[in-house]
């Protein structure tokens, strides 16, 4: 029986320097997927991918065009090598939804590139206007971490994977949040080194901003199906893409039902991981064991998953 195939783009935190870097000097359309950003942004996002310094590339307004970038390069060099690539669903980690729709023909690459680092810069400028940061609570149940969220007053803004949750808010409540853990049973609470409170409250100009500027984007109908962060289920109309586009940077990132819905409702049975490293590989193989998932991100994980995918065709 062939294989349905749903890809998987990185979110923020995935970056490393030297990513697209091998690919670029073996493929041209990796090196042109990352030159026609460069030449759209009015600076080199490519030379920060590639040589860094990390620090540079960590900034929220660098790190999410970078990944956009990325994981469209990377699905390049696949449709390039494997004449009849074809995937049924795509989604991604927060930043990682908008990679999804230029995959998936939402919108085309360019439209993609202006939003994300439009919504990067909008979410850096209110990271510096608010005092916020988030904590991930390891190993307990659900239930108990929405508890701690209410009691403490933040937001619930990653459901990543069973007994993954992350809470993002004021420091000082996040603070507070940490405090409780043990008191509701969490095996581990560990402060995350971020710059704001990424989806929760504290991100609403940024929402604002980018709703905006969704709002003049010309969209498509998707070739495959996006399943979106905060409702865990696919969108088609251009409503539900632009609201569910928009409300994901306050609202809360259901990937445990995202991956659900993919292989349940979806009947996906092999997810490709185009982004740095194998973050949601391991999210993955928590949230359904046996999930088989293939990581792209370099000449060497290239070589291993196009052999894969060729016997599976």
């Amino acid at each position: 029986m062939p294989k349905s195939i749903a890809l998987l783009f990185s979110g923020q935190g995935a970056q490393q320097v030297g990513m697209g870097k091998d690919l670029s000097q073996q493929f041209a359309v990796a090196a042109n997927r990352f030159a026609a950003a460069d030449a759209a942004l009015g600076y080199s996002i490519s030379h920060i991918a590639f040589d860094g310094p990390i620090e540079e590339l960590t900034k929220t307004s660098n790190c999410q065009v970078a990944l956009y970038v990325h994981g469209i390069a990377v699905l390049e060099v696949l449709r390039e090598q494997l004449d009849n690539l074809e995937f049924v669903a795509a989604a991604g980690l927060s930043l990682g939804e908008f990679t999804a729709h230029a995959a998936a023909g939402t919108f085309d690459f360019l439209t993609g590139l202006r939003l994300v680092a439009n919504r990067g810069r909008y979410m850096e400028e209110a990271c510096d206007a608010t005092c916020g940061t988030m904590a991930a609570f390891i190993g307990g149940d659900e239930i108990n971490v929405r508890e701690i969220a209410r009691e403490a007053d933040v937001d619930i803004a990653n459901v990543n994977s069973p007994g993954q949750i992350v809470l993002s808010g004021e420091v000082e409540k996040i603070r507070k949040a940490v405090d409780l853990a043990k008191q509701y049973g969490m095996r581990r609470a560990v402060p995350l080194n971020v710059a704001g409170a990424f989806h929760s409250r504290l991100m609403r100009s940024a929402e604002v901003k980018l709703r905006r500027d969704l709002a003049k984007t010309s969209l498509a109908k998707p070739k495959a199906k996006v399943v979106a962060n905060i409702t865990a289920q696919p969108v088609e109309t251009t409503t539900d893409i632009l609201e569910s586009l928009a409300k994901q940077v306050t609202g809360t990132v259901r990937w445990t039902e995202s991956v659900q819905t993919m292989i349940d409702q979806l009947g996906c049975d092999v997810f490709l991981e185009l982004g740095p490293g194998e973050v949601l590989a391991g999210l993955v193989g928590r949230i359904r064991k046996g999930a088989e998932v293939l990581s792209v991100t370099d000449l060497s994980s290239l070589e291993t998953g196009l052999a894969r995918l060729r016997h599976l065709a």
